[in-house]
């Protein structure tokens, strides 16, 4: 094998390895705080962190984003979730295969992404739900309660964006 082969399958195996890091970073916060909130507030309360604007609420959404489908059957919520994270994740990794390591802050923006999917695909495998507990507001208006893993998913999404609107993707 030529030298040159030699180092590209080894830049190639750095380059999986950092969106596996990146990613199972994300997954590990995100379950760790998952956990305490499920340890230390009672499902359906909240702590106020900063009052007026910020709680700690422990909830559980049975839908994706902003309650999407969660008027809908359990079982077609559990299939149809598992099979867009899935592709999603599916779709994450044969795309980053294509980023070169010119583009880093789009390799990091897909593991943000990849692990927030994997954050929420395990507590849809789980609880049939996704565990929400920070949550936004000001007097009457609030943002929908979220997590770690949508967090990531927003900022990597906000990252992919950026690069799509300034006209930095991969080739």
């Amino acid at each position: 094998m030529a030298a040159g082969t030699r180092r590209l399958n080894g830049e190639r195996k750095w380059h999986y390895f950092r969106l596996l890091v990146f990613a199972g970073f994300v997954v590990l916060l995100d379950q760790l705080t998952k956990t305490a909130i499920g340890n230390t507030i009672p499902l359906n309360h909240s702590v106020p962190v900063i009052p007026g604007f910020f709680d700690i609420t422990h909830v559980h959404n049975p839908g994706g984003a902003f309650g999407l489908f969660a008027s809908q059957s359990d079982s077609f919520r559990q299939v149809f979730f598992l099979v867009l994270i899935l592709g999603a994740m599916i779709a994450i990794f044969c795309f980053y295969r294509t980023i070169p390591p010119t583009h880093p802050w789009l390799s990091f923006a897909l593991a943000l992404i990849f692990g927030g999917a994997i954050g929420n695909l395990i507590d849809r495998i789980r609880f049939g739900e996704v565990v929400d507990f920070l949550r936004f507001y000001i007097g009457r208006y609030q943002w929908p309660s979220f997590n770690i893993a949508d967090s990531a998913i927003s900022v990597g999404v906000g990252i992919f964006i950026i690069h799509l609107v300034l006209n930095k993707m991969p080739d």
